[in-house]
C-alpha cells in the first residue's frame, strides 16, 4: 500500500517558539552571510572606507537580532515543550542511545523507524549547527567591539586604546584620532583569535548549512512525513505511530 492511500495521522511536534526561531534564524544567517561576503571582498568590490564601516554596522545590527534569537532558543531548550528541549534535540542521554539503536536496527531490517522529533542522525547535525551558531554569535559580539566599537564591548575597547579618559569619545572606527598606538596594537592582538575563529567558522557553517539542507531534502523525499512543512504548521504526519511518541 502506498503512503498516499494509507491513513495518515498528524502529530504536533514543533511549538510556535521553535518555528519562529527557525525562520528568523534562517533570515539572519542569510543576511549575515551576504553582508559578510561583501565585507570579505570589499577591496575587490571597490567599497570605500565609509561603505565598509556602514556594512559592518549593519552586520552588527543583524547580528544582535541573530544573537538574541539564538539566546532565546537556548533558554527555551530548558523550559519549552517536549521536543524543543535539549534532551530531545542533542545527541546525548539514555533516551538518545535507545533511539539510535532503534534507528540502526530499523535500517538493517529495511524497516525505517519513524521519529516525530529529530532522528538520531539529525541530532548530530543539529548539535553541530548550534555549536557553530553560538561560536559566531560570541566571536561576532567581541569583533563588534574591537572593530566598530559597538556594544556590548565597544566602550571597553575604546577606553583600552584611548590615549586617556578625555579622548575616549574621539575614538572612531578606522581613525587613529585619540588612539594610543601601543594600546591599539595590544587590542588587535586580543582580537586576533576571535577574528580567526569567526572567519573559519563562517566557512564551516556554510558547509554545515548545505549538508543540513541536503539531509532535510533527502529525508523529506524518503519519509514523506512533512518534515519541511512541520516548521510552518508545527505538525508531522505518519502512517504508523512514531518511535518517540509517548
Amino acid at each position: 500500500m502506498s503512503m498516499a492511500t494509507e491513513k495518515l495521522t498528524a502529530y504536533p511536534v514543533w511549538d510556535r517558539t521553535v518555528r519562529i526561531f527557525h525562520w528568523l534564524n534562517v533570515l539572519c544567517v542569510l543576511a549575515l552571510i551576504a553582508i559578510g561576503t561583501v565585507i570579505l571582498n570589499a577591496k575587490g568590490l571597490g567599497v570605500s572606507t565609509d561603505g565598509k564601516i556602514a556594512l559592518k554596522t549593519i552586520h552588527v545590527y543583524v547580528g544582535y537580532v541573530f544573537a538574541i534569537n539564538l539566546a532565546w532558543r537556548i533558554l527555551w531548550g530548558f523550559v519549552g515543550s517536549r521536543f524543543s528541549r535539549w534532551k530531545m534535540v542533542l545527541p546525548f542521554g539514555r533516551e538518545y542511545r535507545t533511539q539510535l539503536k532503534a534507528h540502526f536496527a530499523g535500517a538493517k531490517a529495511n524497516k525505517p523507524v519513524g521519529f516525530l522529533g529529530h532522528n538520531p542522525i539529525a541530532r548530530l547535525m543539529v548539535a553541530l549547527l548550534f555549536l557553530l551558531l553560538s561560536l559566531q554569535a560570541i566571536t561576532g559580539l567581541v569583533l563588534a567591539g574591537t572593530d566598530v566599537y559597538m556594544p556590548p564591548f565597544g566602550n571597553t575597547f575604546k577606553e583600552m586604546i584611548a590615549t586617556d579618559a578625555s579622548t575616549v569619545e574621539l575614538v572612531k572606527p578606522y581613525s587613529k584620532e585619540g588612539v594610543d598606538d601601543t594600546a591599539y596594537k595590544e587590542m588587535r592582538d586580543v582580537r586576533k583569535p576571535f577574528i580567526t575563529l569567526h572567519y573559519y567558522v563562517f566557512y564551516i557553517l556554510l558547509a554545515a548549512v548545505i549538508l543540513h539542507l541536503l539531509g532535510v531534502l533527502f529525508s523529506e523525499i524518503r519519509e514523506r512525513n512533512g518534515l519541511v512543512s512541520a516548521m510552518i504548521t508545527g505538525k508531522k504526519v505518519f502512517a504508523e505511530k512514531p518511535f518517540d511518541v509517548e
